[in-house]
């Protein structure tokens, strides 16, 4: 029997955490891990991948999605949000510098507050927005040295030839960009995607090169569903049908409670994704364009982020 849906991913973590191999991490934390792996999930009926065996929160999904897509790399648009799932690594970093064990929430009061201090400590390097938005490129000069060029935009180039060229096999950007790969608090986990038009619906496909089950892969399928139904309106496609390839595919051996509580329930029906309007480009979206229908999740499962 072929697993659908939530189903597929809920067997995986099983299979991860009874079968996975017991491996060492950069954390230090320990994960249980399988290699290799793929899901698929239809966006063609209007649903997306919102999963339901524990709440998630979708809005911050967005707003981080947005943060990417406006090739940001500072943490302070997202904590003014509200939003704290970067907080942790310019924390964890403030701390060993200056051995000052400052809350999270003092720290992010600060970054808000302090236009110098969060310009210091809030940047998080050329992360995902950067390389998607502002790739860096360089020109030579006359005597073979070189200077910084106009940066080259990947998403707008992606947009371009999707309207413009749907048959292309080029239809990728990637945030993995090897010179850069040191100066990034995170290198890119959801690393690469690529497009396929047929038929006049949208399909695409994430590499993941490293993903957390039980905490990222959430955020990251529906960030990814999002974004094809973002391209796919802004195109003048329908939705087709999203591909997820795990490459190192994770958990956490301090999960535990997580992996059990949410193999535990039944999951439901994924939610539909509406737009209230069709914004003039693809950087133009704001959260209440996206319009999320019958979402009925069980309660969330709180589980710490290793760092």
């Amino acid at each position: 029997m072929t697993l659908t849906g939530e189903a597929q991913y809920l067997s995986l973590m099983d299979r991860v955490w009874r079968e996975g191999v017991a491996r060492g991490d950069r954390t230090g934390t320990g994960t249980r891990a399988l290699f290799g792996e793929t899901l698929k999930f239809d966006l063609s009926d209007g649903t997306v991948p919102l999963l339901t065996t524990k709440r998630i929160f979708w809005k911050s999904a967005i707003k981080e999605l947005i943060w990417f897509l406006n090739g940001e790399s500072n943490i302070r648009p997202l904590v003014e949000q509200g939003v704290h799932i970067w907080t942790d690594w310019p924390l964890d970093k403030y701390r060993r510098a200056t051995g000052e064990q400052l809350s999270r929430d003092a720290f992010e009061a600060r970054i808000i507050a302090d236009d110098d201090f969060a310009a210091k400590w809030g940047d998080l390097g050329p992360v995902y927005g950067v390389q998607w938005r502002r790739w860096p490129r360089y020109a030579a000069n006359e005597d073979g040295s070189f200077r910084a060029d106009t940066p080259y935009d990947q998403m707008t180039e992606l947009v371009h030839g999707l309207k413009h060229n749907p048959a292309s096999r080029r239809h990728i950007f990637t945030g993995w960009n090897v010179p850069e790969l040191h100066r990034m608090a995170l290198p890119p986990c959801h690393m690469t995607y690529q497009y396929f038009v047929a038929d006049g619906r949208l399909s695409g496909i994430l590499y993941q090169r490293s993903c957390d089950l039980g905490l990222g892969f959430p955020f990251n399928i529906f960030e990814a569903a999002v974004l094809i139904r973002m391209l796919a309106q802004q195109c003048g496609y329908e939705p087709g049908e999203l591909t997820w390839m795990g490459a190192d595919c994770h958990l956490y051996l301090n999960h535990e409670h997580l992996v059990t509580e949410q193999l535990s329930r039944e999951p439901r029906p994924f939610p539909r994704l509406d737009f209230a309007r069709r914004p003039e480009d693809l950087f133009s979206y704001r959260l209440e364009d996206f319009v999320i229908a019958g979402y009925e999740p069980h309660p969330h499962i709180a589980a710490p982020v290793a760092v």
